[in-house]
């Protein structure tokens, strides 16, 4: 009898034992939270990833709505759809592990819910102790960004508890509430430290124990990344850098080949994914143009705080110290310059092993110095190989002041967005008004367009009848006033053109084109004109198009665009057909051309799509490219009858017949040798081209 009580006490102590080994071990591990908030079963996004619902992470009761519009830049009605609705003080409980530093993202999306006017929600919310936002306004914040939905991301300090309490508290004005979309918990390893403050080297800033506000993380120079493809199960997202550009030189794009491995060696790979170090914004090749400029990104920032400043180096093409020197400035102050100017490969030691460096600024309440400047320029002290600079990311943190606050005021609209947003609601206000005239207008307008259809069916039966209009034109015709977009975002009509383009046109709304080209995204990039940037994308789902971006500092503008959808418009022919070359060529000459004229061809269209312009042949070299194409194609072989004068060259001929073997060679238009071994009718080559002759 008392061994048996022995034995269930023993066994007891040990089942209690294991439980808490058990406990110890899985406890430890933080866990990532995504709360789809108020959705009843959480869903799963465009990504992949899913999301629960958030009613029992919230104390007390509070009513959920649905937005009544989706925006075209939303691809996934997960998390942006469902919002929760708070009209007094709310809490949300959240798990996390004690001394554990986490991301926490909060997600708004201000569209229109049932019985709530968007524009009176003003509200606070303080996580941890911290005050994140104070009086935000979602709607004001999203027109002034000119985007459909927000996310404000924070790196919370760790704390000694094991619950974090997010809380909502709607404005002190009438009618105000509070929303939210979604909110992201996810652990992190501490990615902050300490370092020397821009412009006081006798003062430090310390990250460590502080939390934080993620401002801008750009991959510069390369595509977008997804949460999915972050590093470390982060989930952060990088964009692309073109918007911060500032000024009309931008460097070159650098990317590193497909076989290029990222080393990372002592730093984290969580510091970053390995695409920001396969791609990078550099200078240039010409060492005289790049001492006359500096590389520079402009960000608007809130006064009185300070900000970390995050550069992301790695290097792919060289190998050697001192082969690329260049110095920092942020804000007009000297960040990393002589004799410590920044060299990626005396940082790291070798290729392909990336690094970043951390710099500190305060951003003082002065009328024009609310923004952080970065600018790289070539060292010359040391006096490396090359005058050059490079970057491959750039991450910007807002730190929480001594009354532990990060919140900033809202935007301030501009006078432009202003002024359209209040025609828009003056516009609304008379449709009101009249909405009982336009009911009658409507029965009408209706029975005049049943009048319209019958006729048009009609003349569709009429043998010989073309009608000009394009698959595209939208059901209200060629009207000559400009339609407005609906709410919707579809598109409508341009009434900017004459009356054939009118016919021949559509007018597409921003959304649409951010959509069809995934938000100008730079691997889409598909050329680059006078008027900008030429982009590939997909429109209804199924057409392909290429949409030209208007770049500021172009010598070209509007007019000039406008006069080529002229022109394109007018380019409607029987003869004109959608195709490859290799189909499209003249069936009488296919299989007639000679490989060595079609490569000459080849050769001299390859160099007049030369990213520099100094590269690029000038007309003359390229008539006489076409000249030589031709001779091959008529000769091929290449004549062996020479110039009867040919052993007489003086010496000045002689000397400038090298110059132009010189200058052929450079041009690939090919040895003086092999243009004289031509037939000899060639000599009426440029009288042919000059008065074209039928061939």
């Amino acid at each position: 009898m008392h061994a048996n009580i022995c034995f269930l006490f023993s066994l007891a102590c040990f089942t209690v034992l294991f439980n808490e080994l058990y406990v110890s071990a899985t406890g430890t591990q933080p866990q990532s939270l995504s709360l789809n908030c108020g959705s009843e079963n959480g869903g799963t996004d465009g990504d992949g990833r899913k999301w629960e619902s958030d009613v029992k992470y919230i104390t007390g009761t509070h009513p959920h709505a649905r937005a009544q519009y989706q925006d075209s830049s939303i691809d996934s009605d997960v998390p942006y759809m469902d919002a929760r609705i708070f009209t007094s003080e709310a809490t949300y409980n959240l798990p996390i592990t004690e001394k554990t530093r986490y991301w926490l993202r909060l997600s708004f999306y201000p569209s229109e819910y049932s019985g709530l006017d968007i524009s009176d929600s003003y509200f606070s919310v303080v996580a941890g102790g911290v005050t994140l936002l104070n009086n935000f306004s979602a709607s004001i914040t999203a027109q002034a960004l000119t985007q459909a939905y927000l996310i404000k991301e924070y790196s919370l300090a760790p704390m000694n508890s094991r619950i974090l309490n997010v809380t909502f508290k709607p404005a002190d004005k009438p009618d105000a509430f509070a929303f939210i979309n979604a909110i992201e918990l996810v652990p992190t390893p501490d990615l902050f430290g300490s370092g020397t403050m821009v412009g006081f080297s006798d003062q430090t800033f310390d990250a460590t124990g502080g939390t934080l506000q993620t401002m801008y993380r750009l991959n510069v120079a390369g595509q977008y990344i997804s949460p999915t493809k972050d590093s470390g199960n982060l989930t952060r997202t990088w964009y692309n850098d073109a918007p911060y550009l500032f000024g009309a030189a931008t460097g070159v794009n650098l990317q590193s080949n497909e076989s290029f491995d990222v080393r990372y060696g002592e730093l984290a790979e969580s510091v970053a994914p390995p695409d920001v170090y396969r791609t990078a914004r550099g200078m240039g090749y010409y060492k005289d143009v790049n001492m006359k400029f500096n590389l520079t990104w402009l960000f608007q920032a809130d006064a009185n705080f300070t900000y970390v400043v995050r550069l992301h180096f790695c290097e792919f093409q060289l190998t050697k110290v001192n082969q690329k020197v260049f110095n920092i400035y942020i804000n007009n102050q000297t960040a990393q310059a002589d004799p410590n100017a920044a060299d990626i490969i005396g940082w790291t030691g070798e290729k392909g092993v990336p690094t970043y460096k951390d710099y500190a600024v305060f951003v003082k309440d002065r009328e024009g110095d609310e923004e952080i400047r970065v600018d790289l320029h070539p060292s010359t002290s040391s006096k490396p190989e090359f005058y050059d600079a490079s970057l491959n990311g750039i991450e910007i943190f807002k730190m929480s002041d001594r009354s532990s606050n990060l919140a900033g005021p809202n935007p301030v609209l501009s006078e432009m967005l202003a002024n359209h947003i209040a025609k828009a609601s003056h516009k609304a206000f008379k449709t009101d008004n009249k909405i009982v005239m336009g009911t009658v207008g409507g029965v009408g307008a209706l029975l005049f367009a049943v009048v319209c259809v019958a006729v048009y069916q009609r003349t569709k039966r009429i043998p010989g009848f073309d009608s000009n209009t394009s698959t595209w034109l939208p059901v209200y015709g060629n009207s000559h006033t400009v339609s407005k977009s609906s709410i919707s975002g579809k598109s409508s009509q341009s009434s900017h053109l004459s009356t054939l383009a009118q016919g021949l046109c559509r007018h597409f709304t921003l959304p649409e084109m951010q959509r069809a080209c995934k938000n100008f995204d730079e691997s889409n990039v598909i050329g680059v004109g006078g008027f900008g940037k030429v982009y590939k994308g997909v429109i209804d789902q199924a057409t392909k198009v290429a949409i030209k971006r208007s770049n500021p500092q172009s010598e070209q503008g509007v007019n000039e665009f406008m006069t080529e959808i002229e022109m394109l418009s007018k380019l409607r022919h029987k003869h004109l057909k959608k195709g490859i070359i290799e189909d499209i060529i003249d069936p009488q000459i296919k299989g007639k051309i000679t490989p060595e004229c079609l490569k000459k061809f080849a050769e001299t269209a390859d160099k007049c799509l030369a990213e520099s312009g100094p590269e690029r042949p000038n007309m003359g070299d390229v008539l006489w490219n076409l000249e030589f194409a031709l001779q091959l194609q008529d000769n091929p072989e290449g004549s062996q009858h020479k110039s009867q004068g040919e052993g007489n060259e003086t010496s000045e001929e002689s000397t400038g017949n090298r110059n132009l073997e010189m200058h052929r060679k450079n041009l690939s238009l090919g040895s003086i040798s092999e243009v004289n071994e031509e037939s000899e009718d060639s000599g009426d080559i440029f009288s042919q081209i000059v008065n074209p002759k039928g061939r």
